[in-house]
């Protein structure tokens, strides 16, 4: 009990302490966040929408959780960033038990802490996007798997399954396959595939079927082939065969994010995997012997090392896949810390006091760099019900109309909108938001204009008229601050400007 009260006292501190301070951020969370809140106005909990279009870019579940935080707490930040802490804290509670039952409850509890302090696990508690959830929900299904195949009770794999239909709900397909093929090649090495035929039930596959029902089949119902070709077509076999941002797809990429994600756990084990190693192929040079994992090994080894190699074989990567490899290695690596329990305890320690001081001095202002809040506030009282805002820049700005609520048009010249005009089957398909080429702008209306720093000339290049400066946003609040503070004004880095044309705040 005294080890659970500390891992919820640690998850309030770094989880749920200061995250209502984060600004809703570009380009994703934006999405999540306003796709729930049109959910929310529509009074529709079935179908995701944004920008007034349907939206088939992820399932339900994620969605639903924000619904709730909204309607209990209202829309804002505290209530976007509500479950991600929620499904955190639950992963840590996960990661105690499941390490407790295959070691001891000091393992349990070090990988618990461990996985709280690390960089990628801290970070993706306060983000508003889908990977958390996923994360518990892909557990939950490995975890019961195990110790049903362990206890030698099959009637629970019900559970896992029930799981798994869950993790479907929250991130598509892969919450089936992934675990599957986990449990797939766990058993292949323990030489009893025979087994699958214990797991693949009728009433394991009905429960499956039943909870991922709830939202698949009154989605192919209403929306057909649209939901199916725009779902299962773009968001999920294009994001597995073409890369969304080629630069990223390096054979090392996953290598590198996981040390990273893990600092700074990483830096001890790093050198002492190294030394592992080196150790054991000299065993086998010598002697001839492979090293030797029992079951419970084997199953952390092939979890962990499914999950990276499998999405790195995947086109498009994001830093958050690897997530649900966390806690496999947590509880693996675990063992090596409570050998040496002062550097444990002094790395969690100091961990405990950086990230809370790295929320504030460090998340906030690049949060703040990445959203589009304060240009919402200087836009508000400018916004009647005859002003036509656009955005001009390297992209567009969700988390603008998150904060406003207006109708915000992406403005393009001609032959760029030709360029990323949503087609099918293509990246591109995700610009669903309202477009307009500068050759559109109306000559009878106030027009406000947010433009990016460094598209002025872009800007004023296309765009006809007499336009007044009328705002200006600068980059991360607190660096801002403190260079205004020593260096005076001119030394101040801007993001975005606010420019008007027509008719003047007064009506004339």
């Amino acid at each position: 009990m005294v080890n659970l009260i500390c891992l919820f006292a640690v998850s309030l501190v770094l989880f749920f302490l200061g995250a209502w301070l984060l600004p809703i951020t570009d380009p994703t969370e934006s999405v999540y966040a306003l796709t729930a809140r049109e959910m929310l106005a529509a009074d529709d909990w079935l179908s995701p929408r944004i920008y007034g279009n349907f939206w088939y870019d992820k399932p339900i579940m994620f969605y639903w959780e924000l619904l709730a935080a909204y309607k209990i707490f209202g829309v804002g930040e505290f209530a976007a960033r509500l479950f991600p802490a929620i499904f955190a804290t639950l992963g840590l509670f996960l990661t105690y038990f499941f390490g407790a039952k295959l070691y001891n409850n000091r393992i349990g509890f070090a990988a618990a802490l461990m996985l709280a302090t690390t960089l990628e696990y801290w970070y993706l508690a306060h983000a508003v996007i889908t990977d958390m959830t996923l994360m518990v929900m892909f557990a939950a299904t490995l975890i019961t798997f195990f110790l049903a195949y362990r206890a030698g009770k099959p009637k629970f794999y019900a559970v896992s399954f029930a799981a798994s239909a869950v993790a479907v709900l929250t991130k598509g397909p892969v919450g089936f396959f992934l675990p599957g093929l986990i449990i797939l090649i766990f058993l292949a090495w323990q030489g009893d595939l025979r087994h699958l035929s214990k797991l693949f039930r009728p009433r394991n596959l009905l429960t499956f079927a039943a909870i991922v029902a709830l939202w698949y089949l009154p989605m192919t119902l209403i929306h057909g082939q649209e939901f199916f070709v725009n779902f299962f077509g773009v968001h999920n076999f294009l994001r597995a065969t073409v890369s969304e941002y080629p630069k990223t797809d390096v054979w090392y990429y996953y290598l590198l994010i996981t040390a990273v994600g893990f600092f700074p756990w990483s830096v001890p084990l790093i050198p002492a995997a190294i030394r592992k190693f080196f150790r054991r192929a000299e065993l086998f040079i010598e002697e001839g012997r492979l090293p030797v994992f029992d079951a419970h090994e084997k199953f952390l080894i092939v979890w962990a090392a499914t999950v990276i190699i499998f999405f790195q074989l995947c086109a498009t990567k994001y830093v958050t896949y690897t997530l649900p490899a966390m806690i496999p290695i947590a509880i693996f690596v675990a063992r090596y810390f409570v050998n040496r329990w002062r550097i444990f305890i002094g790395t969690a320690g100091s961990a405990l006091i950086i990230f809370p001081l790295m929320l504030y001095f460090v998340a906030l202002p690049l949060t703040e760099d990445n959203s589009a809040r304060r240009e919402a506030k200087l836009l508000l009282p400018l916004i009647d019900g005859q002003t036509c805002v656009v955005s001009h820049g390297k992209e567009y700005a969700g988390s603008m109309v998150f904060y406003t609520g207006a109708k915000i048009f992406r403005l393009e010249t001609p032959e760029n909108f030709a360029r990323i005009r949503p087609q099918e089957m293509s990246w591109t398909s995700k610009n669903v938001m309202p477009f307009m080429t500068f050759d559109e702008l109306p000559a009878d209306k106030k027009i406000l204009a947010v433009v990016s720093v460094g598209f002025e000339q872009s800007f004023f290049d296309n765009a006809s008229g007499d336009w007044v400066l009328v705002g200006e946003v600068p980059k991360g609040a607190l660096e801002s601050a403190a260079e205004n503070f020593f260096y005076g004004r001119e030394r101040i880095e801007l993001k975005s400007k606010i420019y008007l044309r027509g008719r003047n705040f007064n009506g004339d």
